[in-house]
């Protein structure tokens, strides 16, 4: 299941950004709450196309303290709540006051789910930049969330949006990762991000579907970091952790310190692991602890205090 809701490419389709000036019209959506708790379903019209997000609200939410929005964005071919399913945040935000957002992607003009940020996905038709900032939104209306802690998490085809969005929605994401994600060549080479970003890349040697070392339509692994590191003026050389999987193989902890606003960027490299959401079960790698606990530290401003 896995294997299939990843499905890797993706990169900048050149979409320019429209910001919502007036509040968004609430009467254009509806949500529902779901058999699960805490979790609804959002329905709404976006550029002339049924879409829908899952949102999850944690009962214990403090509105007294800052809220965070973790959106965690599904692969190709999957849908949001196969990614609720297998992500596993409710206890994470139960514990830390945030709410998770699970956008659904389109199939527009044929495609398989997915997330139009351009390379083979540029000939679909949905504007997924925009689609996300209005939900961005719609949650301001709903939510005192706060909107310096916006972050943005992704399975492989989400991954790659992961790192679009932070290319081209101006002054929204603080920080966001990529598991098994990259960037193609058309984000790569038109990425402007608006502010120093934290991001952190989640990956394993042995994922065929997006090659560590890149390929025709995706940059290598080392490509991305070495974009984000040059872009946040990171030092060149990582502070290596080393852990060992459970397999007896070494997982590399890479952080890259001394950038600007004290932002870092970080690689977790696994040896061992293929295009996979890997758990403390199988690669002895929690990666939804591990992308809250990286994403929390910042703010649109930096490191927080």
């Amino acid at each position: 299941m896995l294997s299939s809701c990843g499905g890797g490419s993706s990169s900048s389709d050149n979409q320019t950004n429209s910001p919502i000036i007036q509040p968004p019209n609430l009467s254009n959506e509806t949500c529902e709450n779901t058999q699960v708790q805490n979790l609804k379903r959002c329905d709404l019209i976006h550029n002339s196309i049924e879409r829908f997000y899952y949102i999850y609200e944690p009962s214990n939410l403090d509105s007294n303290s800052s809220i965070a929005v973790l959106f965690a964005l599904h692969g190709y071919g999957s849908s949001a709540i196969t990614h609720y399913n297998y992500t596993n945040y409710e206890p994470i935000a139960d514990a830390n006051n945030f709410i998770v957002v699970y956008p659904q992607g389109t199939t527009s003009n044929g495609l398989n789910t997915h997330w139009n940020n351009g390379g083979w996905t540029s000939k679909s038709t949905a504007k997924d930049i925009e689609f996300i900032d209005t939900v961005i939104d719609y949650l301001k209306e709903k939510i005192s969330i706060d909107e310096t802690r916006i972050y943005s998490s992704g399975m492989s085809n989400g991954g790659y949006m992961s790192y679009h969005l932070a290319c081209n929605l101006d002054n929204t994401f603080a920080a966001v990762v990529s598991v098994t994600g990259s960037m193609t060549s058309d984000t790569y080479d038109n990425c402007s991000p608006s502010h120093p970003t934290a991001a952190m890349q989640i990956h394993g040697i042995q994922d065929t579907t997006v090659p560590y070392f890149g390929s025709g339509w995706s940059k290598s692994i080392s490509d991305v970091i070495d974009y984000w590191v040059s872009y946040n003026s990171c030092n060149n050389e990582p502070e290596r952790l080393i852990k060992y999987s459970n397999q007896m193989g070494l997982i590399n902890f890479d952080t890259y310190s001394g950038c600007l606003n004290n932002v870092n960027v970080k690689l977790i490299l696994h040896p061992e692991m293929g295009h996979n959401w890997p758990y403390i079960q199988n690669y002895n790698i929690d990666a939804s602890q591990e992308i809250w606990d990286f994403v929390s530290k910042y703010d649109l401003y930096g490191l927080r205090n």
